[in-house]
Order: structure tokens, then C-alpha cells, then sequence
């Protein structure tokens, strides 16, 4: 008995390791495997099965075994207790598990392993998600103001989800990591996978489109979390973020989150003008990343995989190139040229870099072979064989192993401090080592996904459409017609018609406007179709994303755009149309121009045209108000009206019908998220009333002559006169004045003295001078408008967009009066900042000019989007600068008789003298005219800023003028020769200089000295050039030619000067030179080893 014992419990060993072993063979793969289990056989050859089992262990073991058990999210480090995830590279993470999921659904009998990866991808997708919801606090309050201070994070912990670096202590703002985690939902829901469950997610995902569509004028750190190349924590517009909101916004547009089992409340809604100005400022700041990024390798993801989000084949092709050229080495692509991330020469102990040291990493940038993964991705959807053959050969030489075999991606190759300054002397000599080998545990996640969805496109094993199931990449010869989710890919000559409704305010106007043969509807007449303004949808939008629980409000109070109001809306049962904003009174004075209103109708038509890429027509609505034919503009009214008729405005093709018509080609946007239960009480929405007149009354069309309208502008009061006599005598002549220039000055009197809510006998001064604007607009007193515009406080909300699309065009900004202080813009602001500077600098000495200023920038930003070339040479925009430059104008035209006042002029004609000197006729002009007028607009010559560099690297002392120093050093260690950085930092010096055309006299000594110094390569500046003191040595030397009296060297003397050829013999330029060279041959020369008069 005892003997049979252990017998016994033998054979129930025996019989426990055979079912353990035919359950192991059951679940092969699994994710209960254990990993020592794992051998890597060759797939070459093999079944589909063997070459996925393949990709399948080393996923297993390179990247899925280091996924958090709890919230699905990725560690950056695969070593150590204290893990943290980036967003970022555990959406590639996922992104990897996915398609290698795609690739195995090809197999019927998978062995649970489709079901495992995909889960393991919306496990970590729902990670995000679940990091980012318990931020919801930030997503509200960073839509409202985007700060870097209340962005969602980019860094969480692997295991909690907890937060883990404050703000100060991170720099979280990435606008790419949101971005990409909206395309990746998206292409995985159309997929087929479920990774929302429920209306909370969903209004919180919309809430991120909101922050989302931004982009375009918010700075952030970028990929590389270090924004500005200095790495001194400062954000830049970057090309990568802006274009992967682009892509992100084009891919969720109309998406349904719920998938195929979605309805309608489950639906995303993107802003369609938002996103056409990210795409506008991507294209504006393409080939270059940044201000002070010339190119970067963060490009290539925004280009091509996964983003595509250039649709210009040119453009892309331009930016590639750069790529290509300036970053690619042996070991992989540089990040971007003097990055200093994990060099020999980095110091790991600081965050931030000093100034100059930047300089230091020159040539020993790492090189990350993730980027030549990157472009065998693109060949393989571009089908460029030969782009993925070159890139693997690279590739593979690169790759390390695992102990148990598997290819390891080095997160980077850098050069060892004992070699460093070999390989400064001689670039690409030296062997690179890698970051990490596999055998030390170490892994570089975002590399080893990205390497394995290359292995399987390049393998076959997926199809690009697999992993791209929204379609966004589309090849070139197919992009005819192609929709993108409202962008069409390639740039198509669009023969778009627009359709157009001419709307009436009354039937009065309408019966006046028919004896002219134009046919229009009024309000009545397209009922039940309601009309509304913008700024109502924008009130039916707030109900857009609401989410009490996780406290999220609405859309934002943003304008929408005349692309948004172009479509026809299903709101609470009824059918809406729109009109644009230009067409909207309370806004802005200046639509109170007839002639701007017939200007802003052909651009926004132009836009329309432009940039309109839905399936079916765009509405365009225009209303006409009475008015709009007072006064003596009817006729370039009706010429406008005519050519709707005969079916072309500005060379764009229209088609004029009744609205009941037009609704049947239009784009129909159901705004099904306005759903009220019967408890709820419904929004009220104010829809466009026909004016109740008298059907055949008389239309009055001219309310005063020219003449009298002039008269009327001029006060007949003394402003100075009024401010020492007491309220009650200002109250009395306030109501005996019939003058409405008069009763704006006196109200601004009291505005001062009393504050708006002081109360007369008909209202507050507040009222009393909304009251005025009101009438000024009816009369068209420009003068007046301005005035009370002024007292206001008016605030055009289309200056915010037109100064991100001067910045965008590299352009700095800069408000404030000529001679006075200005406020410098660099980077986009929100408009209540805006309008703070606006009031604050500019409203000093006149306060007209802060309106004034508003209509410039409003002016300037349309230019500058039609005609940039006539901005070419200006890299510093200053209103204030270009106003005086107007005023000058002015004054020249009226040669002796007393110059017009701009302030009385309208818009249009404010607008026309503005297009006059930007390209001004030369002919007939002295030199101190065209001085004048380019040292106001901030012109410099073509290669000026280069040339700049070039002096700066032969005066070791540096240069000032006007007080400002640019020293030699840091600046020549800190930036490098073409980049934006160091062009603004030389406008930066020409500031202080405060007559514009002494400033031109300064740029054509500047290229002076240049050409001298490239002439004579054997001298220097020895000490600190003054430029002033070398422009009084030319001038002296001028006046002893000219005779001029002694004693009158002072810049105010120097018109002669000014207005004196610069070329020929006796021209600013050969004075200048002599001044120069007078300087130089003060110094010591450098000797030359090729120098002729050398004797020894």
C-alpha cells in the first residue's frame, strides 16, 4: 500500500504537465504565455500564419509586455519602478497592436490573438481618454484661453493615471499629442473598433475639437517638448501641430464616435472656417517648422504617415527636400540642426539651455533611425519601391537585437566625447553609438511600433488602407474630386458656382430695387425658411458639447466664419439660412461703407470659391438694406446687383436664385445636439424681421450732398475750451448742439469726467454716444463714426485672425501711434488682449487712431492673403508707422493747398491709399519721398538680414544705432545666418530709430558696409560701430561739398541729404563709403596666407 503511493502521485504528475501542455498548445500566443517560450523562426517563405506569429512574438515581447495592466498606457522608460507614459508614444503603441490586429484578421482560426491586440489598442486608447477626462477642468478653461498653463497633460503615470509634472515643472502644451489621439480614434472606430461607450465621452471628445481647431494661433512646445531650438521655455507656432490639427479636424468633421451602431448625437462638428485657417497657416508656414526652426525632422509624421496633411504636391515635395537635405545622415535623420537632446556636450542636470550654448552641439546632433522608418512608410503608400528599398538598406545595419533574437530600434546614435571634436574638424567621419541595444532591457517604444507597421506594410502583410481606412492618403493621379472630409486633397482649379439669394430688408426696398430689373425675396417671402444672423448660430452652438457632470460648456463664443454660413440648417425643426458677418451692423463700423461692403462681397466670394470643398453648392446670402443705397454710392450698387445677374462678380461664376430654389443643391448641416424634452424651455432665437414700411413709399436715396456731409464732420466746438467748464454747462450745450461732431466731443468729455454710466436727462453718456455712432453710420460722417467708435471703445473681432495671418506670413506686428511707444506682436493673442494694447498705446495722443489702427490691420490682412508680394522686404508690420506713412502721402498729393484729413475718409478710400503706397509711383518722386515712405513701411532690400550676419561676424564688438546694441555674441553662437530669429532681432535694433527716413539711410549704410567687407576679405571693425556717428561723418563731408552752412549736422537738417540720389558720384552711397572705410582702415587688418603684399 505504501509502495502504490507514491506511484499514485507520479502518474498524477505525469497527467497534470500533459493537460498543461495541450492547453499551452490550446492558447499559443496568448497573452498568458510566458515569454521564455518565445523563438523567432525566419518568415521568409513561410505561411501567413508563420510570418504573423513572427511580428506577433516580437510585439509580445518588445512592446506589449510593458503595457500598465491597469490604464493600457505605454512607459517611455521600459526600465525602473517610476514609469511615466506619454501620450505621444502610446498612441503609436497602439497604433502598432492595431495593425498588426488588421493583419490578422486575414486568418480565420487566429487563436484569440485579433481579439487580444485590438483590445490591447483600445485599452490604451481608453487610458488616454480616461487621463484626459480627469482633466476636464483644463479642456474648459483652456478653449476659453489657450495658456500653457491650462493644457491637458502629456505626461501621465503608467499605473494611475495620476498627473506627474506640474506646469512649471513640464512643458505639457502639445497640441500634436491631442491631435494625433483624435486621427488615431478616428481610423480605429472606422475600423471597426469600439473605443467610445458613452454621450459623456463623446461631448468630451468635442470638447477637444474646440481646443483643437486653435491651433493656428497657439504657441506650443512641440513634438519635441522644448518649443523655440534655444530651448529656453518658450513656445513657437510649429508647422507639425498646426498640421496635425489640420489632418485631425479633416478626419473627425461629421464622424460618428458610436461607429456604424452611432445616431445622430453621437456626431462630431468641427468649425469649418477654423479649420481652413489652420489649413491656411500651415501653407504659409511651410517649408519651415518655426520662427526659429528652419526645418525639423517632426515634419515627416505631419507630412506623410500618419497625418498627410498637405494637399500641396509642391509644397510637399519643397519641405521634404529640406528634410532631406539639411537633417539626413548616416545614422538616421537629426531632430533639428544644433540639437543638443543626449549629446556628449549636454548638461543633463539643467532643463533649459543658456544662452549661446545652443552653439556647442553644431555637428554632433544625434541621429535617430525612427526617421528612416518614417520614410519607408512613405514609399510604401506613395508606391516608390525604390524609396523603401534605399531607406531599409540603411535601416538594417542600424538595428540591434534582443537576447532572444528580436530587432531593436536605438532610439538614437550619438557621437562619444573622445570624438566630438574629430568629428566637428571633419563631419561624418566618426562612428556613432547607439542609445540602447535590447540585451539592457531597454526599449524605445515609439520606435519599435512605428518599425513594426513598416515591416508589415513592406512585408505585405497590411495594406495601406488597412491602417488608413479614412483615406488620408490619396494618391496624386486620384485626387480629382476626391472629398477628404471637406478638404480636398490636390491643388484643383476649382470652377465652383456659388449660389447667391438677394434678400431685401422691406418690401419697399424690394418694389425700388425691381424697377432696376433686380429680383430679390424678402424675409416674408422665403418663409418658412427663417434668416438668421451669425452671431445666432453661434448662440445655437453654445449647446454644442455641454456636459454638466464633467462642468463643460458649449462651442465658445467665436464668430463662424462665411464658409459656416454658407450652409442651410436643421435647428429644432426648422430650416435656417445665414448671412455672412460683413453684412452684420452691430459689428464694426467700417460695413457701414458701401464700397467695403462691395469689396468684402468679392473677397468673401473669392474665399468661397477658393476654398469651399464640400459635396454640394455653397448659399450665399446677400442682404441689402435700405441703407445701403442713401447717399451717393447707389450706383456702384446696382453695377454690384447687375453682375450677380448676369452671373459673374470679381471673376467668380454665381447663380442668382429664390432661396426655396437654392436649398435643393446646398450642403444641409443637422444641428440634431439642440434637443429639448419636454421639461426643458427652448433657446429663442432672433431670426431677420422685414422691415414694417409703407410698400410704396418713396426709397429716399440721397440724404445730403457731398458738401454739406463735409461740413457736418467738423465740430463747432473747441475740445480744449469745454474741459474746464463744469458738467451742467456741458449737459447744456450737449442738448442745444445739433452737430453730431460737436456732441461726440462733449460726450467724451463727460466719458472722462463722469464714466459711461453717468445719467443725463435722455440716458447714459454710454447711450449717448451709441446713439451718435448710430447716426454717424446712417450719414456716413466718417470723422464722427470715428470718434464715437473711439469713445466706445469699438472692437473689430476680425482683427484677432487677420494679425495671426500677418504672423503667419513671418510678419511681426506692432500697434501704438508713430513716435510713441509700440506694443510688439510675435505670437497670436486673444482678441480682449488685443483690444487692451489697442486702447492702451494707441489712444494717447488722437483717439481716432485706435480705430484707425483696427481698420489698417483688418486692411492689411486681406492684402497680404491675395498679394503678399507687396509686402515683400517688410518684415516688422507697423500700423502706426504706415499711418504716418498715409499721412505723408497726403500731404505730398496736396502740394501746397492743405493736405486731407485721413480720418475723414472712408474705409475704402483709407483702403485705396493704403494699396497706393505699398506700391507706390516712383516716378516724379525725390529720394526723400520714397525715403520717407519705405523707411515707414519697414522695407529692407532682398538679402539685407543676411548681409547683416555677415558684418556681424567681422565686428567682434558688435553694432548700435539709435541706442539699440546688437552685440557679436551670444547672437552668432545662439542663431544661425538664415533663420527668422535673427532677421527680427535686427528690426529689433532699427526700433528706436524714430524718423523713417533716417532709417532708410541706416539700411543703405548697412549694405554699405557689407558689399565693402565681401570686397575686402582682410578687414575688420576693431571697435563697436556706431552707426549714428558714421552717417554725421558722411553728412559733414556732404555739407563741405554742398556748401552747407557749419553747425547744421542734426538729423532735422538733413534733407538735402535725404533727398539725394543714393548712386553716382556724388550720391548718399559714395559718402556713406568713404565714412566707412575711413573706420575700417582705424583697425588693425588680419593678415591673409594668400595676401600679395605679404613679403615674408
Amino acid at each position: 500500500m505504501a509502495a502504490t503511493a507514491p506511484a499514485a502521485a507520479h502518474m498524477a504528475d505525469v497527467s497534470w504537465k500533459v493537460l498543461e501542455l495541450r492547453a499551452r498548445s490550446k492558447r499559443s500566443g496568448s497573452i498568458y504565455e510566458p515569454l521564455k517560450s518565445i523563438n523567432l523562426p525566419k518568415p521568409e517563405g513561410g505561411s501567413l500564419w508563420d510570418k504573423l506569429d513572427h511580428y506577433y512574438r516580437i510585439v509580445k515581447s518588445t512592446l506589449l509586455l510593458h503595457q500598465s495592466p491597469t490604464t493600457g498606457l505605454f512607459p517611455t522608460k521600459t526600465y525602473g519602478d517610476n514609469q511615466k507614459a506619454k501620450v505621444h508614444d502610446s498612441l503609436y503603441c497602439a497604433a502598432c497592436a492595431w495593425a498588426l490586429a488588421l493583419a490578422y484578421r486575414r486568418i480565420d482560426d487566429d487563436k484569440g490573438r485579433t481579439h487580444e491586440l485590438e483590445h490591447s489598442a483600445i485599452k490604451c486608447m481608453r487610458g488616454i481618454l480616461y487621463c484626459y477626462m480627469r482633466q476636464a477642468d483644463k479642456v474648459q478653461q483652456f478653449k476659453q484661453d489657450p495658456k500653457p498653463s491650462e493644457c491637458l497633460h502629456s505626461v501621465f503615470s503608467a499605473h494611475t493615471g495620476d498627473e506627474v509634472f506640474s506646469h512649471e515643472e513640464y512643458s505639457h502644451l502639445q497640441i500634436n499629442a491631442v491631435s494625433l489621439f483624435l486621427l488615431y480614434l478616428v481610423e480605429m472606430i472606422s475600423s471597426g473598433l469600439q473605443v467610445i461607450y458613452n454621450t459623456d465621452e463623446v461631448s468630451f471628445i468635442q470638447n477637444l475639437v474646440f481646443c483643437v481647431e486653435r491651433a493656428y494661433r497657439v504657441p506650443d512646445f512641440g513634438v519635441w517638448e522644448r518649443g523655440s531650438k534655444y530651448n529656453n521655455g518658450s513656445p513657437e507656432l510649429h508647422s507639425s501641430s498646426v498640421g496635425l490639427a489640420k489632418a485631425a479636424l479633416e478626419a473627425i468633421n461629421g464622424f460618428n464616435l458610436f461607429g456604424k451602431q452611432g445616431c445622430s448625437w453621437s456626431v462630431i462638428f468641427v468649425d469649418f472656417d477654423a479649420h481652413n485657417r489652420n489649413r491656411q497657416t500651415l501653407c504659409s508656414l511651410l517649408p519651415r517648422e518655426s520662427r526659429s526652426h528652419n526645418t525639423d525632422a517632426a515634419l515627416l509624421p505631419c507630412l506623410s504617415y500618419p497625418a498627410f496633411a498637405l494637399d500641396d504636391e509642391v509644397l510637399f515635395s519643397q519641405t521634404l527636400d529640406k528634410i532631406i537635405r539639411k537633417l539626413k545622415g548616416k545614422y538616421g535623420f537629426k531632430r533639428f540642426l544644433r540639437d543638443g537632446y543626449r549629446t556628449a556636450l549636454e548638461d543633463k542636470t539643467r532643463r533649459y539651455y543658456k544662452p549661446a550654448e545652443i552653439k556647442l552641439f553644431d555637428g554632433i546632433e544625434c541621429e535617430f533611425p525612427l526617421f528612416f522608418i518614417f520614410m519607408i512608410i512613405d514609399g510604401v503608400f506613395r508606391g516608390n519601391p525604390a524609396q523603401v528599398k534605399e531607406y531599409q538598406d540603411l535601416l538594417d545595419p542600424l538595428l540591434q537585437h534582443t537576447c532572444e533574437g528580436c530587432p531593436v530600434v536605438p532610439k538614437y546614435y550619438y557621437v562619444p566625447a573622445d570624438f566630438v571634436e574629430l568629428e566637428k574638424k571633419n563631419p561624418g567621419s566618426q562612428k556613432r553609438f547607439p542609445s540602447n541595444s535590447g540585451c539592457d532591457g531597454k526599449f524605445f517604444l515609439w520606435g519599435q511600433a512605428v518599425y513594426i507597421i513598416a515591416k508589415l506594410l513592406a512585408d505585405k502583410l497590411i495594406s495601406p488602407k488597412d491602417i488608413d481606412p479614412i483615406g488620408r492618403y490619396v494618391a496624386p493621379e486620384d485626387q480629382r474630386n476626391v472629398s477628404m472630409r471637406f478638404s480636398n486633397q490636390g491643388p484643383l482649379e476649382n470652377d465652383l458656382v456659388v449660389h447667391v439669394a438677394l434678400i431685401a430688408e422691406s418690401q419697399r426696398l424690394q418694389v425700388f430695387l425691381n424697377t432696376y430689373g433686380i429680383q430679390t425675396q424678402t424675409p416674408q417671402q422665403v418663409e418658412p425658411i427663417q434668416i438668421w444672423a451669425q452671431k445666432e448660430l453661434v448662440k445655437a452652438y453654445f449647446h454644442l458639447g455641454v456636459n454638466d457632470k464633467l462642468g463643460l460648456s458649449g462651442r465658445p463664443d467665436r464668430p463662424i466664419g462665411c464658409l459656416g454660413t454658407s450652409k442651410i440648417y436643421r435647428i429644432l425643426g426648422k430650416t435656417v439660412v445665414c448671412y455672412s458677418i460683413i453684412f452684420d451692423l452691430s459689428d464694426f463700423y467700417m460695413s457701414q461703407d458701401v464700397m467695403m461692403l462691395i469689396d468684402d462681397i468679392k473677397n468673401a466670394l473669392q474665399f468661397i470659391k477658393q476654398y469651399w470643398k464640400m459635396h454640394g453648392r455653397p448659399l450665399f446670402v446677400v442682404l441689402i438694406r435700405e441703407d445701403n443705397i442713401r447717399g451717393s454710392r447707389f450706383n456702384p450698387i446696382l453695377d454690384m446687383l447687375a453682375a450677380f445677374r448676369k452671373g459673374i462678380v470679381g471673376g467668380v461664376k454665381v447663380h442668382v436664385d429664390r432661396v426655396q430654389t437654392l436649398i435643393s443643391g446646398a450642403v444641409v448641416e443637422q444641428l440634431d445636439f439642440l434637443r429639448i424634452t419636454e421639461t426643458e424651455e427652448a433657446p429663442v432665437f432672433k431670426r431677420l424681421e422685414e422691415l414694417d414700411l409703407p410698400k410704396h413709399s418713396k426709397v429716399k436715396r440721397q440724404s445730403s450732398t457731398p458738401n454739406a456731409s463735409e461740413l457736418e464732420q467738423q465740430p463747432d466746438v473747441n475740445i480744449n475750451d469745454w474741459k474746464s467748464k463744469s458738467t451742467y454747462e456741458i449737459l447744456q450745450k450737449f442738448n442745444d448742439c445739433n452737430c453730431l461732431a460737436s456732441q461726440a466731443l462733449l460726450s467724451s468729455i463727460l466719458l472722462k469726467r463722469e464714466g459711461p454710466n453717468f445719467i443725463t436727462k435722455d440716458g447714459t453718456v454710454a447711450e449717448h454716444i451709441e446713439r451718435i455712432y448710430r447716426r454717424a453710420g446712417s450719414k456716413k460722417l466718417w470723422l464722427v463714426l470715428r470718434y464715437s467708435a473711439a469713445f466706445a471703445q469699438k472692437f473689430s473681432s476680425s482683427i484677432t485672425p487677420h494679425i495671426t495671418t500677418l504672423l503667419v506670413h513671418g510678419k511681426q506686428v506692432t500697434l501704438g501711434a508713430f513716435g510713441q511707444e509700440e506694443e510688439v506682436i510675435s505670437n497670436p493673442l486673444s482678441p480682449g488682449v488685443i483690444k487692451k494694447i489697442i486702447y492702451e498705446k494707441c489712444h494717447l495722443q488722437d483717439e481716432r487712431e485706435a480705430v484707425v489702427q483696427q481698420e489698417l490691420v483688418i486692411h492689411i490682412g486681406w492684402i497680404i492673403s491675395n498679394s503678399p508680394e507687396l509686402f515683400s522686404g517688410m518684415l516688422k508690420i507697423r500700423i502706426g508707422w504706415i499711418i504716418h506713412a498715409m499721412k505723408y502721402e497726403l500731404k505730398i498729393r496736396a502740394g501746397d493747398m492743405p493736405a486731407k484729413d485721413l480720418y475723414q475718409m472712408s474705409p475704402s478710400e483709407v483702403k485705396q491709399l493704403l494699396l497706393d503706397i505699398l506700391q507706390p509711383q516712383q516716378q516724379g518722386r525725390g529720394w526723400l519721398n520714397r525715403r520717407q515712405i519705405d523707411g515707414s513701411l519697414n522695407r529692407a532690400p532682398a538679402g539685407f538680414y543676411d548681409r547683416v550676419w555677415q558684418i556681424l561676424e567681422r565686428t567682434p564688438n558688435g553694432l548700435i544705432v539709435a541706442g539699440k546694441f546688437l552685440p557679436q555674441q551670444p547672437t552668432l553662437s545662439d542663431m544661425t545666418m538664415y533663420e527668422m530669429n535673427f532677421s527680427l532681432l535686427v528690426e529689433d535694433m532699427l526700433q528706436n530709430i524714430d524718423q523713417p527716413e533716417y532709417r532708410q539711410i541706416i539700411v543703405e549704410l548697412l549694405m554699405v558696409i557689407s558689399v565693402i567687407l565681401e570686397r575686402n576679405p582682410e578687414l575688420e571693425f576693431q571697435d563697436k560701430v556706431d552707426l549714428d556717428k558714421v552717417v554725421q561723418e558722411a553728412f559733414h563731408d556732404f555739407q563741405k561739398d554742398h556748401g552747407l552752412p557749419k553747425g547744421s549736422e542734426k538729423q532735422d537738417d538733413m534733407t538735402a541729404f535725404y533727398n539725394t540720389h543714393p548712386t553716382g558720384k556724388k550720391g548718399t552711397c559714395s559718402y556713406l563709403s568713404k565714412a566707412v572705410i575711413t573706420l575700417l582702415l582705424e583697425g588693425e587688418m588680419k593678415p591673409s596666407n594668400d595676401d600679395p603684399c605679404t613679403v615674408s
